[in-house]
């Protein structure tokens, strides 16, 4: 399976490129916290490692594979935006403006990008995006376990400024705990009020 995800990356360097950057975002469905892209570079050498697909990992292997990244990588890029930002201008313009950011981010900068999902960002490099990349290409893959890592770091250190919601449990995605904990707290500032399960609570804790 690893070999495979190589192909998208092949497949462009045969048409000329030669820094190609996969690109991904995490945080699209929970109820609070930022929406958190990465863009990553990969080089070759790094076929074989077991890269896939964050969502298919343990918690244990994709820190593993988070630290084998950033060991390796020739670039990572980083992007987030906020609840308030995200309320502001939806969630979908959000997470494109995170892997836009993630992107502009990247030194040496790319000159080729697998972006995850149907949309193009943004960006002035040349762009395929990619339905499910990551599943389909290590160097997409490797984008979603970054963002994935370091979005949970986020929640984690939210759940220490607001104890009562569980951040540190189901990282704002609306469990039946987090929702439970919306009807007896309201929301706190970093929920997203446009998300309805999240303006329903009615009220902000300073």
């Amino acid at each position: 399976m690893d070999a495979d995800l190589w192909a998208l990356e092949t497949e462009a360097r045969a048409q000329g490129y030669r820094t190609i950057a996969g690109v991904d975002e995490v945080g699209r469905g929970p109820l609070a916290g930022p929406v958190v892209a990465a863009a990553v570079i990969l080089p070759h050498s790094l076929a074989g490692s077991g890269l896939q697909d964050s969502k298919k990992l343990s918690p244990k292997k994709r820190r593993h594979l988070y630290q084998v990244i950033y060991q390796n990588a020739t670039a990572i890029g980083l992007g987030i935006v906020d609840p308030v930002e995200i309320d502001r201008v939806n969630i979908l313009n959000a997470s494109l403006a995170a892997m836009a950011m993630a992107v502009a981010n990247l030194s040496p900068e790319p000159d080729f990008l697998l972006i995850d999902g149907q949309f193009r960002i943004s960006s002035s490099p040349s762009q395929r995006p990619v339905v499910k990349g990551d599943a389909l290409s290590a160097s997409i893959a490797a984008a979603s376990i970054v963002a994935k890592v370091s979005r949970d770091a986020l929640m984690d250190r939210y759940d220490e400024e607001y104890p009562q919601f569980g951040f540190a449990r189901h990282k704002g995605y609306p469990t039946r705990d987090h929702r439970n904990a919306l009807a007896v707290h309201g929301p706190c500032p970093i929920h997203r009020l446009s998300f309805r399960g999240a303006a329903a609570a009615g009220r902000t804790i300073p």
